[in-house]
């Protein structure tokens, strides 16, 4: 097993590696003269239970199909930058004293419990991030600490490795969202958006202001619940009832619209608790309020669930698109499913953005 160069850290040439409880997705993101530009990106279906609540259940059927996935791609990069889901990982943002990097990563090693909900750090992997003067104090910094257990890191590790693909990176999916949030979109300092990522077990809400995280906040309820309740009321297959969650029904204008308002209904609870999430954001937080929020993850896709959600919020809401300012390469990528696929690759691309250095 190769080192773990840490959860900030990036690296040239890297494959993203997005690996979901329901799918894997894989980006190559290329940069020329003209800017950034998507140059591969496939995804393929995981069988359920394969990844459970943020970790991995069944190594050796996630290696083989990640090594499918490469085949099926023609990837020929082997770096891997991949992520966690934020379920699988804890973030928290400390005050301390003024101190050098090396001094920092001893104290929060040795005083783990004063910051992070473990006893110990030993079987814990973890890195910060300073990230400045803290504006009240001038004698202390604000730092961002992300850990994680060890043996959920080496289960995502060990199955990409055993693919024959070295991990450099393993970062965490609302990190990610982050990167690809700041390559896309025009944002003020004071602006604050929340970026919403409706996996297929889980959902994780973060709220960012010039760029950076200040709430996040998951709830294990995501696409799957949908598709569920949709199999129970069609009768049909879990397969089935996940392609007609996404594709909808082909008939006349008022049978859509009749379909959507009930598919709308099976996603009310997510709705809600969005919104509730959101509200505690608004009641607890002393800035600026959001601005914008963008959907991401499959279940994005769900015909009226960002009009919906705009209604209930009274903020504009909208599906992310991670090609605002990266092109894609047409002649590998179909442009009649670029918007399609646009909040399912939003964290792929996000980690294939990394590079050597950054923080």
């Amino acid at each position: 097993m190769v080192d773990i160069v840490g959860l900030f850290t990036g690296a040239k040439k890297l494959v993203g590696l997005d690996v979901g409880s329901s799918a894997l997705k894989l980006a190559e993101v290329v940069q020329t003269p003209k800017g950034f530009v998507l140059d591969n990106f496939h995804q393929t279906p995981l069988p359920r239970g394969v990844i459970t609540d943020g970790a991995v259940t069944a190594p050796d059927i996630l290696t083989q199909h990640i090594k499918d996935l490469y085949k099926k791609a023609g990837c020929k990069r082997k770096a891997i930058a991949t992520s966690l889901s934020s379920h699988a990982a804890i973030v928290k943002k400390v005050n301390l004293a003024q101190m050098e990097e090396n001094e920092l990563r001893e104290l929060i090693h040795d005083e783990a419990g004063k910051y992070l909900p473990f006893d110990s750090m030993d079987d814990v992997l973890f890195d910060f991030q300073i990230l400045g003067e803290n504006e009240y104090n001038p004698n202390q910094m604000d730092v961002l600490i992300v850990a994680a257990k060890k043996d959920i890191v080496e289960g995502f590790t060990g199955a990409i490795e055993k693919a024959g693909l070295p991990v450099v990176i393993m970062d965490v999916d609302s990190f990610a969202l982050e990167h690809m949030y700041e390559q896309n979109y025009d944002f003020e300092e004071t602006d604050v958006a929340a970026l919403i990522n409706i996996g297929a077990s889980i959902t994780n809400i973060n709220v960012v202001l010039n760029g950076g995280s200040i709430f996040t906040r998951d709830f294990t309820l995501g696409g799957n619940a949908v598709t569920e309740a949709l199999q129970e009321k069609l009768g049909v297959t879990f397969e089935e009832a996940e392609k007609i969650k996404l594709e909808g029904v082909r008939g006349g204008e008022m049978e859509e619209r009749e379909f959507n308002d009930s598919l709308l209904q099976l996603a009310d609870p997510i709705c809600s608790e969005i919104e509730r999430s959101l509200d505690y954001f608004r009641s607890t937080y002393g800035g600026g309020d959001i601005r914008k929020v963008l959907l991401c993850g499959g279940s994005a896709n769900i015909p009226g669930i960002a009009q919906e959600l705009s209604q209930r919020l009274n903020i504009e809401t909208e599906v992310v698109n991670p090609f605002q300012k990266i092109g894609y390469n047409k002649k590998v990528i179909d442009p009649g499913q670029i918007q399609s696929i646009g909040p399912v690759a939003a964290v792929g691309v996000g980690l294939a953005l990394r590079r050597v250095g950054e923080k």
